[in-house]
C-alpha cells in the first residue's frame, strides 16, 4: 500500500471514468479500486452490481484501506464515527451492535433477538456478532445507510456495513506489521499473497493482537481484567480455470478471548469486582463466490457462506464483592454517611450474582443470482435486470447460567428465510435512470427452551425500492428514493412475563430520500449530500418492567414489544477538497431529529416525543491531510457527537464529546513507521449506559450507571510491504 497518494484524493475524481449502473455488467467481485489514466476509482461492490461510488443512487460512505491506516483502527469500532449518523452500543469488550439513523439494537441478552443493522465479511453475515470486525488487511468498509430491503433483505432495514478484504494478487507480495502502544497493547500481524499458478492465486493473512485494556480493578490488584486477547486468520483463493468461470473461496477463523469488566459502582474505569466477566467469540467461517459468463444471455452468479460460532459473554452482576469498603473521601449517598476515619463496610453477601451466556450460533446462506448481459437487456434493450432467489438458516442454541434462576437455562431458536428479489435499471434517457426493486421473503421460527416454551411462527415479509436518477453532466448527479425496508417479529423469553408478551409483530420502515453528488473546481473537490424522513411502523422497542425478587432485592424485566411508531429525519453530507498538492481537507456532518409516537413502557410511563435511543442529534468528523513531501504525510481528526439517551425505557443520557485523533507517517517504499494518538486529549465520554438501583450504599436508589469509552491511546506501528 502507497501513500502518495492518499484516500481522500482518490475520492475527489469518483466517477469521472466510470460508466453508468446501466453499462457496469461484470459481476461482483473484490477488487474495489480501478486506475486508469492515473484516476482512481472506488467502486461499491456490495451491491448487485459493481459501480462507482459517486455515481450509487443511496446513501454510503466507504472507508478505504488508507482512511484505515491513517487513523490505525484495530477494529471497526475505532473507525465508524467517521460516517456520518452512525452510532454504537457497547456492554461488552468490543462493539457488537451499530445504530444507523439511530436505529439498531443496544446489547442481547437471554432474548433472540432480529438486528436492524446488517453486517457481511467477505459475503459471510456476522450480523449481531460484529464485534470481530479487524481490520487488518481490509481492502474498504462499505456503510449503506437507510433500508437495504432487496439486496439484503430482513437484517437490513436501517442500513448494511460491508467489510471487504483485500484479494490475492497477481503478483507475489507480503506484509509484516508491528504494533505497540500504551496499555502493554500488542499486534503482530503478515500477509502473502501472489499467484499459485497461472489460474489459481492465493492470500493468507494472520494478526495477534493482545492489550491489557484501561480497566483497572482494585480488588483483585490488577489491570487486566477487560484485557484483549484477538487473533485473525484470513485467507483467500482466487481460481480462474477459464475465460468463462471463476470461483472465489474465503475462509476465516477468528478467536477472540476478550475480558469482561468494566461497569463500575462509582462510574470510573476502577471496577471492584470478584468475578469479573468474559466476552469471548470463536469462529470458523467460509464463502465461495462462483461466476459463469459462458451463456449467451445471462451471466450467473452464485454465492454461498457457512459460518460457526461458539460465544462467551458473562459479567458481575453485583460489581463488588462480599464486603465492600470504602473510605470517607470517596463517594457516599447515605443519608448516614460513613465517618469513621478507617473507612466503612457495605455487605454485598445478601446481593451477589453472576451471569453468564453461552451460544453456539450456525449460519447458512446461498443465493443464486441472474444478470443480463449487454445487447440482452428487456424493454428494447432499454432495462437492465437482475433476478434470484436467496436462501438462509441460522440457529442458535444457549446455556444461561444465572445465580438467581432455579437452574440452567436452555433454548434452541431457528430461522428459516427463502426470498425471492428483482431489480430492473431502465434507462428514460440519456441522462436519466429509474431503478425498481421487489424483494417478498417467506421467514419462519421456531423456538424451544428448558421452560417448555415454544413458539413456531411465520410472516412474509414485503420490501422494495424506487429510484429516480438524474445524471445531470458527467460531474453532477441527483437523486430522488422512495424505500422499503422490514424486520421480522420474535419472541420474548422470560419466564415471568405474561403470556401476551411473549410474541411481537415485524416492524416496517419507509424511507424517503433525495440526494446529490458532485465533483467541483476541477474535479479537486466532491460532495454527498442526502436529505431523509423515515416512517417507523410498530417499531419493536426494547421496554421494561421493576418488580422485586423473591429475597426482596430490586430487578427488572426487559422485553421486546410493539410499543410505537416513530420517525427519523435528517441530513447527511461528506465530501473533501484538495487545496494543492500537499494539503486536503475532508469531513462528514449527520443531523438527525428522531421522535417516538404513542410510545408507553411496561411501567405506563409516557415517553411519546422523546428522542429515540442511541440516537445523537449531531455527529462529524473533520480532518486533514498535510504531506509537504512524499515522504511525510500528517493527520489530524476530530470525531464529535451530541448527547443521546441511552435507552427506550429511561430518560439518562450521555454526554456530547469530541475526540482529537492524530498521527504521523515517515514513508519509504517498501516501509513505514506510524506514531499515532486517538482521544489525545483524553476525553472521558460513554458508549453504554443503564439505569438501576445497584448500590447498597444509597439502598439500591435506581441511577445511571456506564461504560466508558477508550481514553487516550497511544503507539507506534511499523510496516513492510515486499
Amino acid at each position: 500500500m502507497k501513500f502518495h497518494t492518499t484516500a481522500l484524493c482518490s475520492a475527489i475524481t469518483i466517477g469521472l471514468i466510470s460508466q453508468s449502473a446501466i453499462a457496469e455488467q461484470q459481476a461482483t467481485q473484490a477488487a474495489t479500486k480501478v486506475t486508469e489514466n492515473h484516476i482512481e476509482v472506488i467502486e461499491v461492490v456490495g451491491d448487485f452490481r459493481n459501480q462507482s461510488l459517486q455515481r450509487t443512487a443511496s446513501a454510503l460512505s466507504v472507508i478505504t484501506e488508507d482512511d484505515i491506516a491513517v487513523r490505525n483502527a484495530q477494529n471497526l469500532e475505532e473507525i465508524i464515527l467517521a460516517t456520518p449518523n452512525v452510532n454504537f452500543s457497547s456492554g461488552s469488550n468490543r462493539a457488537r451492535y451499530y445504530q444507523i439513523r439511530g436505529i439498531g439494537e443496544r446489547s442481547q441478552f437471554q432474548e433472540p433477538i432480529n438486528p436492524s443493522v446488517g453486517m457481511v465479511i467477505d459475503d459471510v453475515d456476522f450480523t449481531g456478532i460484529g464485534s470481530v470486525a479487524s481490520m487488518f488487511d481490509v481492502q474498504q468498509v462499505e456503510v449503506f445507510r437507510g433500508p437495504q430491503g432487496t439486496r439484503f433483505g430482513a437484517n437490513a432495514m436501517a442500513g448494511v456495513v460491508n467489510i471487504t478484504t483485500k484479494a490475492p494478487s497477481d503478483e507475489f507480495e507480503g506484509e509484516f506489521k508491528l504494533m505497540a502502544g500504551n496499555y502493554n497493547s500488542i499486534a503482530m500481524g503478515a500477509v502473502i499473497s501472489g499467484p499459485a499458478s497461472d489460474n489459481l492465486a492465493y492470500r493468507f493473512a494472520v494478526e495477534q493482537f493482545t492489550s491489557d485494556g484501561f480497566v483497572e480493578n482494585t480488588h483483585l490488584n490488577t489491570d487486566d481484567t477487560n484485557n484483549r486477547d484477538e487473533l485473525t486468520i484470513r485467507s483467500k483463493f482466487s481460481y480462474q480455470p477459464s475465460d468463462d468461470l471463476s470461483i472465489d473461496l474465503a475462509v476465516f477463523y477468528f478467536d477472540f478471548d476478550n475480558g469482561y469488566d468494566t461497569f463500575s459502582l462509582d462510574n470510573n474505569r476502577e471496577t471492584r469486582s470478584d468475578q469479573p466477566g468474559f466476552d469471548t467469540q470463536e469462529t470458523i467461517a467460509s464463502s465461495v463466490r462462483v461466476s459463469y459468463k459462458g451463456l449467451d444471455f445471462i451471466d450467473v452468479l452464485s454465492i454461498f457462506s457457512y459460518a460457526d460460532s461458539d460465544m462467551g459473554y458473562g459479567y458481575d452482576e453485583d460489581w463488588a464483592y462480599g464486603e465492600y469498603q470504602w473510605l470517607p473521601d470517596e463517594p457516599v449517598y447515605t443519608p448516614d454517611p460513613c465517618i469513621t476515619p478507617t473507612g466503612c463496610l457495605a455487605d454485598f453477601d445478601g446481593y451477589s450474582s453472576i451471569d453468564h451466556y453461552f451460544r453456539d450460533r450456525s449460519s447458512f446462506t446461498g443465493e443464486l443470482r441472474l444478470l443480463s448481459k449487454p445487447g440482452h437487456n428487456i424493454f428494447d434493450n432499454s432495462t437492465v435486470w437482475v433476478a434470484g432467489v436467496y436462501l438462509r438458516n441460522e440457529e442458535n442454541d444457549l446455556l444461561r447460567q444465572y445465580t438467581y434462576a432455579a437452574g440452567d437455562f436452555n433454548s434452541t431458536y431457528e430461522t428459516d428465510t427463502v426470498a425471492g428479489f428483482v431489480q430492473l435499471d431502465s434507462k428514460l434517457s440519456d441522462k436519466m435512470t429509474l431503478t425498481t426493486g421487489l424483494r417478498v421473503e417467506q421467514w419462519q421460527l421456531s423456538y424451544l427452551d428448558s421452560q417448555s416454551l415454544s413458539f413456531d411462527p411465520d410472516e412474509t415479509l414485503f420490501g422494495g425500492k424506487l429510484v429516480l436518477a438524474y445524471q445531470a453532466s458527467e460531474d453532477t448527479m441527483y437523486y430522488g428514493s422512495i424505500n422499503r425496508g422490514f424486520k421480522a417479529g420474535g419472541v420474548n423469553t422470560d419466564g415471568t412475563l405474561a403470556r401476551d408478551k411473549r410474541e411481537f409483530d415485524a416492524e416496517y420502515l419507509w424511507n424517503y430520500e433525495v440526494g446529490v453528488k458532485s465533483n467541483f473546481l476541477d474535479n479537486s473537490a466532491h460532495i454527498r449530500a442526502a436529505a431523509f424522513y423515515m416512517d417507523r411502523e410498530d417499531m419493536q422497542v426494547k421496554t421494561y418492567e421493576d418488580y422485586t425478587r423473591p429475597d426482596g432485592t430490586p430487578g427488572f424485566l426487559i422485553y421486546l414489544d410493539n410499543a410505537a411508531s416513530g420517525s427519523n429525519q435528517g441530513i447527511e453530507i461528506d465530501g473533501s477538497w484538495a487545496i494543492t498538492d500537499s494539503v486536503e481537507i475532508y469531513g462528514a456532518l449527520g443531523l438527525l431529529d428522531s421522535e417516538y409516537k404513542d410510545f408507553i413502557n411496561g411501567n405506563g410511563e409516557d415517553f411519546s416525543g422523546q428522542e429515540q435511543a442511541h440516537a445523537p442529534n449531531y455527529q462529524f468528523n473533520l480532518g486533514v491531510n498535510y504531506q509537504p513531501v512524499d515522504n511525510w504525510l500528517f493527520n489530524v481528526s476530530v470525531d464529535g457527537k451530541d448527547e443521546f439517551y441511552f435507552s427506550d425505557s429511561h430518560r439518562d443520557k450521555s454526554d456530547a464529546v469530541e475526540l482529537l485523533n492524530a498521527s504521523v507517517t515517515y514513508l519509504r517504499d517498501n516501509w513505514q513507521i506510524k506514531a499515532w494518538g486517538r482521544n489525545i486529549t483524553d476525553e472521558d465520554y460513554q458508549t453504554r449506559g443503564f439505569y438501576f438501583g445497584n448500590d447498597p450504599r444509597d439502598g439500591y436508589t435506581a441511577k445511571g450507571y456506564y461504560q466508558l469509552g477508550a481514553p487516550a491511546e497511544f503507539g507506534v506501528t511499523f510496516n513492510y510491504h515486499f
